[in-house]
């Protein structure tokens, strides 16, 4: 069977000798009782979070065991998990994010499977000052979809479904625990697809989406998540469910609602359900790589395509020749290699996407002309290749969306992520690279910078080839955010605050905007139960 179908079996039969212990004799429960539950807190305190956030646990309730027998009567046994009955390593998917920089140790993951389920465990939870964290496919990189402390996880991971789809508009009404690329297989069939495209697809989910108002591969040409969701379905803090499921593309009645969640990061509530105006699939995709001699070029190379795809360019991504040969090394055994001849600092990937291949092909054409074409002075472009079918085609966009993982796995990853003005975007990985030499981390110290062009959004890994050095973290931090705010960008272009940014956030946001953020959650989760 599939690993979910196995892994809920495991949780079944967990529950059941559970069931068991409750049932058997006093001597039978000697020999099968589970860790006290203070064994079970030491055994987490010892695999203390790689991060610790600056947030202090509050005056929040302890989790008791009548607690767990009032979610357990309403989720059912397989769908609450609590550390004195599983290990370690089976809640770490939940209490551990996805760059492995921030543990917590949550009392218990609870998994609703309906808004009626999340509505009874946030009023639950409200009425006992239980915290509760909600997560999605928990991919973020700033640590926003795990517990800081002993916070509930609420996952909604089983609420996966697609309920409705208008084949006409393309509107789809779906569940927020619907992961993105299933979203997009659903819609392929109808012709439609998701106006959202990240390298995490395959585990993300549309909620999580929404409520980082993630950005990705698609921004330049459908725009935000903001621009797209129509309406959502949320549960508050003290368990109301607010519907603001609207189908239609004008509503003018009101404060936009939805637009009040999207990116909140599940501070202000729990997205339960979205709908969202999808674009028609492409019938005709076209997949060039180029390389070019410096920024300047990079840039040259962006504003040509804009001038001569139009409305059929559909992303403009860049990365610099350490990104690259990352990706070289980790995935020399699958086959990717690099598709120029010769090497260049930089290299910029370009889609196009319409419905008339041979309109698309000869604007392609055009552009490929104008690119590689020294005019009065150089040619944008050195080098280019554009992939002949899908095979090559992905072949191409693997350079560009393994580098975060090719960088993952090659020692100790720092990540930024921040927009800036395009003249500058590069600025910042020439002025890291200075600094980290300087303070004599030139050999173990690699950075990289790649990023979406179309939407000047860059990111800027420094992997530590010697693990974790605080060292190097403090030379990072906080002058990365320092630099870009001097630069008049945002230090979180797409991936959000979470635990990594709190504190730097004046940088990107006045004190009177603070302000209001800070009245708005007073105001909808008094309590701050949530997140």
């Amino acid at each position: 069977p599939p690993i979910s179908e196995i892994s809920s079996m495991a949780q079944c039969l967990r529950s059941a000798l559970r069931a068991v212990r409750s049932r058997a004799p006093r001597c039978c429960v000697a020999t099968l009782a589970v860790p006290p539950k203070r064994a079970a807190a030491r055994y987490f305190c010892a695999a203390a979070p790689q991060s610790a956030s600056t947030a202090k646990r509050g005056g929040f309730a302890v989790l008791e065991q009548s607690d767990v027998a009032y979610f357990r009567s309403l989720l059912g046994d397989c769908n609450v998990m609590t550390p004195e009955e599983f290990g370690r390593d089976d809640l770490l998917k939940y209490n551990r994010d996805w760059m492995g920089k921030w543990e917590g140790r949550s009392a218990s993951i609870l998994k609703p499977a309906s808004t009626e389920e999340v509505s009874a465990v946030m009023k639950y939870a409200n009425e006992r000052n239980l915290a509760v964290v909600p997560q999605g496919g928990n991919t973020g990189l700033v640590g926003g979809s795990v517990p800081v402390h002993d916070e509930l996880v609420l996952s909604l991971l089983r609420m996966n479904q697609v309920e409705d789809l208008d084949t006409r508009s393309g509107i789809v009404t779906v569940q927020a625990g619907c992961v993105l690329e299933h979203l997009d297989q659903h819609l392929a069939p109808h012709g439609f697809m998701v106006p959202l495209d990240l390298g995490a697809k395959g585990t993300c989910t549309i909620g999580g989406n929404a409520a980082t108002n993630a950005g990705g591969l698609r921004y330049l040409r459908y725009g935000s998540l903001r621009g797209n969701i129509l309406g959502i379905e949320a549960v508050m803090a003290d368990g109301q469910i607010v519907d603001s499921l609207s189908a239609l593309r004008k509503d003018n009645t009101g404060y936009g609602l939805p637009q009040l969640f999207i990116g909140s990061e599940g501070t202000l509530g729990v997205i339960t359900k979205l709908t969202i105006l999808c674009p028609p699939r492409p019938k005709a995709v076209n997949i060039a790589f180029f390389g070019c001699a410096n920024f300047e070029d990079v840039q040259r190379t962006f504003a040509l395509a804009r001038q001569n795809l139009g409305e059929v360019l559909s992303a403009v991504e860049f990365c610099d020749r350490a990104a690259v040969d990352f990706v070289l090394k980790r995935e020399a055994g699958a086959g990717v290699r690099d598709p120029l001849e010769r090497q260049y600092p930089f290299y910029v990937l370009i889609e196009t996407s319409g419905s008339d291949a041979d309109h698309d092909t000869e604007k392609l054409h055009r552009f490929l002309e104008a690119a590689m074409s020294a005019g009065e002075g150089p040619a944008a472009v050195l080098d280019g290749v554009v992939a002949a079918d899908s095979v090559q085609a992905k072949a191409i966009w693997r350079l560009r969306e393994g580098v975060s993982d090719a960088m993952t796995t090659a020692g100790y990853v720092y990540k930024y992520d921040v927009s800036l003005p395009l003249p500058r975007m590069y600025e910042l990985v020439e002025a890291t690279r200075e600094r980290v030499a300087a303070a004599g981390f030139a050999d173990t110290a690699k950075s990289a910078g790649y990023g979406h062009l179309g939407d000047a959004n860059l990111h800027l890994n420094v992997t530590s080839t010697t693990g974790r050095d605080d060292r190097l973290l403090e030379l990072l931090e906080p002058w990365v955010f320092e630099w870009v705010s001097a630069a008049r960008g945002s230090i979180s272009a797409e991936h959000g605050i979470g635990q990594c940014k709190p504190d730097y956030l004046h940088l990107s946001k006045a004190d009177s905007a603070v302000a209001l953020m800070t009245t708005l959650k007073a105001s909808l989760d008094p309590k701050g139960i949530l997140n």
